[in-house]
This record gives C-alpha cells, structure tokens and sequence, in this order.
C-alpha cells in the first residue's frame, strides 16, 4: 500500500489582483505534490480561497453586489493562474461551499457545547485588512503588527474561544515535536513572542457584518475567520460530514505550507483548536518567508506587484516556476528583481539545459542522421557521468524530504553541467572526423541523450512542460510517472529518434528585457489608474446630493442637449483579458467603427451581445480601460441587483439619433 501524504497551502483571500508573490506557496507546495506522486506517495494536494469577512462585505457593496456573487468572479481569476501556472492540485476548497459552511457550524456547536467557547463582549484593536484583533501591548508604534496598517478600536458582543486554556497543552507540543514548527527560528518566535507574554482567550464570532457563517443557535454572530477558515484543512477531507474517509485516509497532514506572516494562526489557534476536538495533529507547520521587491513584501497595496500572467506569457510558465522555486532560499525571504529572473533564465535554462539538449540532438543529427546510436563500453571519462546520474535521484530525494526545494534543483543542473562538461571533454566534433571513433562517437552521444533523458525526468516536479518538452525532442512520448527509469543509467534505447526543434530557452537580451518589463509595467500602472479614475467619476457622479438617495441634482434642458445619444450595432464583441466584469465591443454607428468597454460581463456574455442593438453616448471622451480606448459608453438600467442594456422596441438604423 502507498504511503499518504497530505500537503496544503494556506486559502487565499480572493483578491483578483494576483502578484507573484501569491504563487510562491502553491509553485512550491505543487513541487513537493508532484515530487512525491512520482516517488510512489498517493498524495492529496488542497489549496483554496478564504471568502467570508468584512471585507469582502464592503467590497463587494462598492461593486453594487452581493458578497456571493463578488467572490464568484474573483474566484474564477486565481483558478485560472493555477491553470496557467500548472498547478495539480486534487482539490480546491472555498468556504462558501456548502459542506464546509455545514462543517464549521457542527464544530462551533461542539466546542460551545463542551464549553471552550463562550460568549461575552470584546474590546480591543481591530485590524480590518488582516481580519486580527489585537492588544494595545501588541500593536506596532500603534498599528498592526503583521501588515502596519493603522487599527480602529472595535467593541462587540463575541463568542471566544478559550485558547487560554491550552497555553501548558502548546509548549508542551512544541517539546515533544522539535519539527513541528519549522524553521527553527519560527519555534523561537512564537514562544517568545506569544506564548511566554500569555495567550488570552480567542474572539471567533462578529455582529457588526453578515458576510460569515451563521452561528446556528445565535443568529446576530457570524463565525471569524479563523474557525472558518482554520478547519478547511479538515473539512475539505470530510471531517464533519456523512462521509469523512478522505479524513480518515489522510489526516495528519504532513505538511501545512504557510507565508511566516501567518504563522502564529497555524502554530497556536490550529492546534489548539484541533486538541479541544480531539483531533491529531498535523506532522509539521513550515513559515517560509517572502518574496521582496525592492526591499519590501510583494503587495498590491504597496504598488509593487510583479504580474504573473504577463512573466508567464514572455518568458514561459516554467522559466516563472523555475525562478520561485530555485532562485528564493526555502525558509528566508527572497528577492524578486527583473535582472534575476532573466539572468537566471539566460545561465541556467538556455546556457546550460537549453545548450545541453540543442547541442546534443543537434550532432545526433548531424553525425547518425537523428536515431540515437549504440551504447558501446565505457571509458573512464565516461563512468563519472554515469554515476552521477544513478545517483541523482537518491540525492534530490535526500533535499526535498528536508525541503531544501533550491538545492534539489541544484543537484539536478549539477548533472546538467557535468553533462555540458563532458562534451568539452570528450569533443565529438574531433570523433567525428575519424572513421574508427564512429563507436566511441555514438558511445558519447549516447550517454549525453540518456544524461538528457534522465534529467527530464527528475525536472518534471518542478517543469513539467519542459520535461515534457524534452521528452518530445527524444521521441519517447509520455513523462513517466514515476522514478523507476532513472534508477539505472541505460535506458534510454538505441535506435529511437531525435528532433533538434527550437531552443527550450531562447537567450534573452538584458537591456532590451528590462526596457520591455518596464513598458509594460507602465502600461498596467496606467490602465489600473484609468480604472480607478472611471471608477471615482462613477461613484463622485453617483453620489447622494442632499435629496433621497439615487436622486441626482436636476439639470436644464441645455445641459441635457449637450449629451448625443445614438443607436449602435453590435458587430464583435469579446472577453477584456484578465477582467470578469469588462467586455470589448465593436459597434457599427452609423457607418462608423467605434470600440467601447463595457462592465456587463457579469451579466451578457460576448455571443449573446453578438447583433444586439444598443444606445450608447456617443460624446463621451474617449478613456483608456485595461488599456483599451473605450470611445463611448452603452446605456443601461439597473436596480442594484441586475443589468440590462438599453436597446429600441423595434429595429432601426444603427447610428440613428435618440432624442
């Protein structure tokens, strides 16, 4: 029977602006889950998203929706960077799902029941962005410890959990399980910083918002975030439920994966709310650090977000993945520059693998016409490379149990190197000029492909589409789906065929690199601005004026001249890129092509728009949104709830004048 393993990522808050910051967890924790699936472990692989709470609330309000409906959108968004950034995660919880909502109301109920929650009234600080109250002892020069933010005083009828309780219960954890936290320094930290000052008791419900899981035997309290949000790790495998054999197959987790600004959350409140249900605990919590730019975390509040779909896009998903996973050192903060991730790109992808996988297939091609020659005795420059490679696997499985995720790659470009070496070595251009080396020339060459081939498979965790890509260049189809070819060096067979194709890993120009990134990046700043701007007019313009809300201030007859309405014709009409709620339109007025964005993507979808006739103002000053200019805007009605666009009763020529 296969050994389990179970490995989690924490449950984003569903932003919709995702950074690369966002992708560092789940890039590695999909590493680690792909690694092991291949080293034999029938492995469960959870991450998610975190929707309740206040601030989604007020989001979603200024969006003029429901919370529901809000998180839908924004949900869609991080499944498609998973999508794009190969993410083979088994399963993806959202604390909206109605399983998890149901769960989490039976576990409040119990620890009400057996008394470790109790109801009283809550003063303190309140931090909204990191949904945390705190005390004024640990507050930061008067602000959040966690993010700086400032904080507001809240006070509120609470139900608390009594975390007191298991302070003694805690360290006495941490004693008996010296890798339960990890790193070392994360242990230290909360001990010192938490523990030892004294734990006081836990708020876990709110009345002052409704966007949360109802307490189910008191109506005014919604669940907090952290018995919310907390127990996804175990509601997500059935605990709680009808059927809870994914809990009884997986649980402990291995692993719980965790940015070490959250640390505290999944170190003191996890487990102590895991012993008051007398639930095991997870094997290890691991707070790796974070990625930096410019000295500073990775924020969108910051205006330093590193955009993972555009690096994706230019450089390749597994040039992106290779950067988090290589470049970071597990456990400390790293630091994102445009300059590292294309000189990383340039020494190590398309100098050494990129170079390697070229050079090779290339004088395959050349010297025995593109099929892999005979594998004759070895020499003694040879055997260095062979034992390299039959001892690869053993050392890069060694840094992954340890999760020392940059030096597992490092020793598979080690071999990679050694390989690169080893044509300068052996220098078949040389063989190749005599007759009698034909053997030894195919011997060389065919210990460079089977080098290859070996590394391809020990890269598929954390490539995979380059692996594959390397793959294809062999001929041999199929990734394996495990380690078992690589144990021994031989098996890649003679006779097969080789395709040179492009270069993996196109050399990049620096200069020209940098100037690109930094075009683009004033792109995207300008287009979120132009948002924001179309935004503030939208919310200046409906704003109440002193009469009942809705009304606006009246207007004469001259000012309403000064607006042209006309019919427009819908010709085309698409999806605006990375945006749920922005359609691109192409209108036929009157003769004239005009595009406007529109913000009903929520509500039409572009085919149906597709021939509709619409009312559009024609006058309005042309604005740049998700940098398209948008040359007009379609008319629609609402009541807060839906949207419909304005259209004539019967068909007339577009362009035509509405008066």
């Amino acid at each position: 029977m296969k050994q389990k393993y179970y490995i989690t990522t924490p449950i984003y808050y569903p932003s919709g602006n995702w950074h690369l910051g966002h992708c560092y967890t789940t890039v590695i924790c999909d590493a680690i889950a792909r690694f092991k699936r291949m080293d034999g472990f029938d492995v469960f692989f959870l991450t998610g998203t975190d929707e309740h709470g206040v601030k989604i609330e007020k989001r979603a309000a200024e969006n003029n929706t429901t919370p529901k409906a809000f998180v839908d959108n924004l949900v869609d968004s991080i499944k498609d960077l998973w999508k794009v950034l190969g993410i083979s995660f088994d399963k993806f919880i959202r604390t909206t799902d109605d399983y998890h909502v149901a769960a989490v109301q039976k576990i409040f109920k119990q620890l009400y029941d057996q008394g470790d929650i109790y109801k009283a009234e809550y003063e303190g600080m309140y931090c909204t962005p990191c949904e945390s109250f705190w005390t004024e002892s640990q507050l930061v020069d008067g602000k959040c410890p966690d993010c700086g933010r400032p904080v507001e005083k809240a006070k509120e009828e609470s139900y608390f959990f009594r975390l007191s309780k298991y302070q003694d219960k805690l360290i006495e954890l941490y004693k008996n399980n010296p890798e339960f936290i990890s790193p070392k320094s994360r242990m230290n930290e909360m001990i010192n910083n938490f523990i030892k000052p004294g734990l006081q008791d836990l708020c876990v419900s709110r009345t002052s918002f409704k966007w949360g899981i109802p307490v189910t035997f008191d109506d005014k309290h919604v669940i907090y975030v952290w018995i919310d949000a907390l127990t996804n790790y175990i509601t997500a495998l059935g605990y709680g439920s009808n059927d809870d054999s994914l809990f009884k197959k997986y649980w402990p987790a291995d692993i719980h994966m965790v940015g070490k600004e959250i640390v505290r959350f999944h170190t003191i409140i996890w487990p102590a709310i895991l012993m008051a249900l007398g639930v095991e605990m997870p094997k290890q919590v691991y707070g790796h650090g974070w990625l930096l730019i410019g000295g500073d975390k990775m924020s969108k509040s910051k205006g330093n977000v590193v955009d993972p779909f555009v690096l994706s896009d230019r450089y390749g998903v597994d040039a992106v993945r290779y950067f988090l996973l290589r470049e970071v050192p597990f456990g400390s903060d790293g630091v994102y520059t445009n300059e590292a991730l294309i000189a990383r790109t340039n020494a190590d992808l398309a100098n050494d693998l990129g170079n390697l996988v070229s050079r090779t297939t290339a004088m395959i091609t050349q010297y025995f016409g593109g099929v892999v020659p005979n594998n004759k005795a070895a020499e003694d420059i040879d055997k260095d490379l062979i034992s390299l490679c039959e001892s690869a696997l053993g050392k890069v499985r060694a840094d992954v149990e340890k999760l020392l995720i940059p030096e597992s790659l490092g020793e598979i470009f080690r071999l990679i190197q050694r390989a690169n070496k080893y044509i300068d070595e052996t220098m078949p251009w040389v063989l190749a000029k005599d007759p009698e080396k034909k053997d030894r020339l195919g011997t060389v060459l065919y210990n460079l492909a089977e080098t290859i081939r070996i590394s391809a498979v020990l890269l598929a965790p954390f490539m995979p589409a380059t692996a594959q890509n390397i793959f294809d260049r062999l001929q041999l189809g199929k990734l394996p789906n495990d380690f078992a070819s690589v144990k021994k060096f031989g098996g890649l067979k003679s006779g097969g065929g080789v395709t040179k194709g492009d270069a993996l890993f196109p050399r990049l120009d620096m200069k020209k690199e940098l100037a690109e990134l930094e075009k683009l990046a004033a792109e995207q700043q300008k287009s979120s601005a132009d948002v924001k701007k179309s935004n503030a007019n939208k919310n200046e313009a409906a704003a109440p004026t002193g009469k009942e809300s809705g009304e606006k201030e009246e207007i004469t007859i001259d000012d309403f001249a000064k607006v042209q309405l006309a019919t427009a014709k819908v010709v085309a009409c698409e999806k605006v890129e990375k945006s749920d709620k922005l359609l691109k339109l192409t209108l036929d007025v009157g003769g004239e092509s005009r595009t406007v964005v529109s913000g009903i993507a929520e509500h039409y979808t572009a085919d149906y728009m597709v021939g509709k006739t619409v009312v559009i103002v024609k006058n309005l000053k042309p604005v740049k949104l998700r940098g398209i200019l948008s040359e007009g805007m379609i008319l629609c009605a609402s009541n807060g709830k839906d949207v419909v666009f304005v259209s004539p009763e019967k068909e007339i020529e577009s362009g035509s004048g509405v008066n």
